[in-house]
């Protein structure tokens, strides 16, 4: 732990204060705010009527979301299986799911309360089909489902009673597709015609079936009234419009197809009613190219004064492209599209995972929103025609984060506020929005993104990647949180030979001659090249993403650092130092120097020291913005605090049992945050060098550790893929404290004036409240020191004890057996205990002793939120085994009791017969006979 270059100290503009701190600053608490959970890990999604309510899958459960603030509402037990396929009633009543175990599980969801507990199904058919079944669909009127396995036969349920009133069988292979043809009158609820079921197969056929006249037996009878066997691919997507009359198809064709289900004219009202339907078979009207795959296709909202007619109509679809295209049903032409075009070319597998798997359409909430592959969920607003909000299914390992600030349009009124920018293990960023978890996805580096820092103003954020460049982001202009907002690429520094793994930005804002908010200083990223490259970022502004520029950024200076690869970069908070941390296991201290000069930026480091202790390599740096320090986590499972005068080791702190992933100050230096691989995050005390708190939700290596710029929020991530906020509980935590203070102050004097009183009843009760052992045993020692003769007839011999045995509710009574448990393992306190015992078992009968157990367990789960989702038992028999237990626990020691005080009788027997010996022999003198002397010890006993 010595310097390895004797150097000046530099003279620097941050004060050089002691690192033990102020003590006149409180300890700063924290405790766990919420949770960025999973939310779509792949698979089936579906969405109520309102849009208020989205249903995804998360593994093998699914998981009801709220839209509007991203809170986890339910999550909903499977069977170790995964969710095949999923949809929701009309009604919002029930949640259906198909499991690959083959089963229908249907949950009732429309009086569901927020809850942690895993809800279980209301109905479960076991084998609901004989091979998995990958499409579901409910009808308008919520009292039919159909569904479609993969071995070609389509269901049709009866949801309230859960049995099947039709069977079609005869498809070509997986049924891909359904949609039902449930026509009503405008504004009404009477029907205006039969109601069909259409299906969709990989044989590339559309089947329509009457589920009104058609066959409504279990033998698969039923025959298709039309087959319709123009596609050429697999449909993928079917729907029916409003009025009934119009069908569309899409496939993987690369076309969608417009059908009229009533091409004849003047037909008669039987016609009409479907009972000579099979005669006039849907006729194609129209073959419309879209030049991609098409997964998902339907009709949007229809004017009823436009039924039968096309004027108006419009269909939506989403595939390969990874958009929705909206085209005008009568021209064939686009009318427009939500989400970006690609200006640029993409590889095929980033294709793959940008493409729509499914589209939602909710028409009462006037948002239409895409599925896509890479697990993530947006949703648009047809009114703006613009994204209203965009869901992150998964983040997979999140390996970095940081916070940066908004930027309202100049004439809002709108306050800035914090947002959070994630680095995950691909080449997306992600940005939340913290208080609503609307996501922004952004693109641009081509590998996975592995370091990210925030400028002065936190306006500015920067990346650095696998793919060798570094870019600098800013949010797009005139966008405001309530509106679609995004973020753009403003500057891109390329020239390391390998990956960028650290990146830095200036903290100090530029000289008073520029616009301080719209423009930067400089940048420095380290690589795995083991060099670190100085960026002049003097031009990047603001002004770039109007112009839609991204400029290419000139490298300032190139320094060899380390030995090996580069794994943190800080600069201090008067951009005149930086700190390196390396797999070499040193961390180096270097002098900055960035110049403007009327030629031009000059740049340079010179080296200053070398931090030399750590065991391991040093996976993160941080200086402290108030003191003359710098703090270091290495793989040695320590963290170090190095001064900046000497560099000596000022402190160390152990306590992480893995290597310590990141650091940071907070609480103007007096504490310090680490998060490490064993999954922990660590509160430090500095002045004391003890850890004050240690903060765990997580399951697995945290990388990510950010502080919003007050301190009052930390956040971390990691490889679990969760995001963990926690907050400032310090003066919430005091507030209570004192609370708790005075309440006990007071109880306490409460408690005294009853035993001033006499009163042992209330005394006792308010005993047992405050949880105070000793005081309870002492007042039962009162209570049972008072017997006289006047408890003679009292069901335990104390008047005054059967009236406390008998005011005691369930909880009392519960917490009074578990110190009577207690006091009875020891001789000295047995006595009290059983005689306790014993007014119980008098007073209070076998069923209310259990039935008080079983609502001290009920009352105990629901104080810890318990989870019973993991097939825990209920309430009834937990209660049951605790007073089982408590039983087992009591007989042994009274056993023990029991037989010690027979001893102790068998004993004074003994002792009386040697008194009486004594007395007789003292009274009869030498007694020859011997005969009247007195008993032996058998007639004593």
């Amino acid at each position: 732990m010595a310097i390895s270059t004797a150097k000046p100290k530099l003279k620097t503009s941050y004060v050089a204060v002691d690192c033990s701190g102020r003590d006149s600053l409180p300890i700063v608490r924290f405790k766990k705010a919420r949770t960025i959970a999973p939310l779509y890990t792949g698979g089936p999604v579906a969405i109520t009527p309102d849009g208020l309510k989205l249903a995804t899958c998360v593994a093998e459960e699914i998981v009801l979301t709220n839209t509007d603030t991203g809170i986890e509402l339910n999550r909903f037990a499977g069977d170790t299986e995964s969710i095949t396929s999923l949809c929701i009633t009309a009604s919002a009543k029930y949640l259906i799911a198909f499991t690959g175990s083959l089963s229908l599980r249907i949950y009732d969801i429309q009086s569901l309360e927020p809850s942690k507990r895993k809800i279980q199904p209301s109905r479960t058919i076991s084998r609901a089909h004989d091979a998995p079944v990958h499409v579901c669909k409910t009808d308008p009127t919520s009292t039919l489902l159909a569904s479609g396995s993969a071995d070609g036969v389509v269901k049709v349920w009866d949801i309230a009673n859960g049995y099947v009133t039709h069977v079609f069988k005869g498809h070509g292979g997986v049924v891909s597709a359904l949609a039902f043809n449930h026509p009503q009158n405008p504004g009404s609820v009477t029907q205006m015609g039969p109601i069909r079921l259409v299906t969709a197969s990989v044989d590339n056929r559309i089947r329509i079936f009457n589920l009104t006249h058609g066959a409504s037996t279990s033998s698969g009878g039923g025959k298709p009234e039309a087959v319709l066997d123009e596609h050429v691919s697999v449909p993928r997507g079917l729907d029916v419009s409003p009025d009934g009359k119009w069908l569309v198809s899409g496939g993987r064709d690369s076309v969608i197809m417009l059908w009229d289900l009533e091409p004849a004219t003047g037909q008669s009202k039987q016609q009409k009613k479907g009972k000579q339907k099979g005669s006039i078979p849907p006729q194609l009207v129209k073959t419309i190219p879209v030049l991609e795959r098409v997964e998902a296709v339907g009709f949007l909202f229809q004017d009823p004064a436009s039924y039968g007619t096309t004027k108006g109509l419009q269909v939506y679809l989403g595939g390969q492209k990874g958009r929705i295209a909206v085209r005008n049903v009568g021209d064939e032409e686009e009318a427009y599209t939500f989400g970006e075009r690609k200006t640029h070319p993409v590889s095929e597998d980033q294709e793959d995972q940008q493409q729509i798997l499914n589209v939602l359409y909710v028409a009462q909430a006037q948002t239409i929103i895409s599925i896509h592959a890479d697990q993530n969920i947006v949703m648009y607003s047809l009114e703006t025609r613009s994204v209203s909000k965009q869901l992150i299914g998964y983040n997979d390992e999140i390996v970095d984060a940081t916070f940066i600030r908004s930027r309202p349009p100049p004439s809002s009124t709108q306050p800035s506020v914090d947002l959070l920018a994630l680095a995950t293990n691909s080449s997306l960023i992600r940005i939340y929005s913290p208080e609503s978890l609307d996501g922004r996805l952004l693109e641009g580096h081509s590998d996975i993104v592995l370091a990210l820092d925030n400028s002065s103003d936190g306006y500015f954020l920067a990346s650095g990647s696998k793919d060798r460049s570094a870019r600098v982001w800013v949010q797009t202009p005139n966008t405001a949180l309530d509106q679609s907002w995004s973020y753009s690429c403003v500057a891109i520094c390329e020239g390391h030979s390998e990956s960028v793994g650290a990146i830095a930005m200036s903290k100090v804002k530029p000289e008073s001659g520029r616009n301080s908010d719209n423009h930067l200083r400089f940048m420095l990223t380290g690589s795995q090249d083991r060099t670190i490259k100085m960026w002049d970022l003097s031009n990047v502004s603001l002004e770039n993403i109007v112009e839609g520029q991204q400029l290419r950024c000139k490298s300032l200076t190139t320094h060899k650092a380390h030995e090996k690869d580069i794994n943190s970069l800080d600069v201090s908070p008067n951009d005149k130092l930086l700190a390196s941390g390396s797999q070499d296991r040193t961390a180096k201290l270097y002098t900055i120097e960035y110049v403007q000069t009327s030629s031009g930026v000059r740049g340079e480091l010179k080296p200053l020291g070398t931090l030399k202790g750590h065991k391991r390599g040093v996976w993160t740096v941080r200086f402290c913005r108030t003191n003359r320090v710098l703090a270091t986590g290495s793989g040695d499972k320590t963290v170090k605090i190095w001064s900046l005068d000497d560099y000596s080791c000022l402190k160390t702190f152990e306590g992480h049992t893995n290597s310590v992933l990141r650091v940071d100050f907070f609480n103007a230096g007096l504490q310090l945050v680490s998060s490490a691989s064993d999954g922990l995050v660590k509160i430090w005390a500095i002045h004391e060098e003890e850890c004050n708190a240690t903060l765990d939700n997580h399951e697995d290596k945290i990388w990510a550790l950010a502080a919003t710029s007050d301190g009052s929020t930390i956040v971390s991530g990691g490889a679990d893929s969760v995001i963990t906020f926690w907050e400032d509980c310090t003066e919430e935590t005091e507030v209570e404290k004192e609370n708790q203070r005075a309440e006990l102050v007071l109880k306490d004097q409460e408690f005294q004036n009853f035993v001033s009183l006499g009163d042992y009843k209330r005394a006792i009760q308010l005993a047992l409240s405050l949880g105070q052992p000793g005081r309870l045993l002492s007042l039962f020692q009162n209570v049972i020191a008072s017997r006289s003769d006047a408890d003679k007839g009292s069901a335990s011999g104390i008047k005054l004890l059967d009236r406390i045995i008998e005011a005691l509710d369930g909880g009392d009574l519960v917490k009074l057996l578990s110190y009577v448990r207690a006091w009875n393992t020891q001789a000295k306190t047995s006595a009290v205990a059983q005689t306790i015992i014993f007014a119980i078992v008098k007073l209070r009968s076998a069923d209310s002793v259990i039935q008080a157990f079983k609502e001290s367990v009920v009352e105990k789960k629901i104080a810890e939120d318990a989870d019973d989702s993991e097939g825990t038992k209920p309430a009834s028999d937990s209660g049951e085994t605790a007073l089982k237990e408590m039983v087992e626990a009591l007989i042994p020691y009274t056993e023990r009791h029991m037989s010690r005080m027979g001893r102790l009788l068998q004993e004074s027997y003994v002792v009386d017969f040697i008194l009486l010996q004594m007395d007789s022999w003292m009274l009869g003198g030498d007694d020859d006979d011997g005969d009247d002397s007195g008993m032996d010890v058998d007639d004593m006993r």
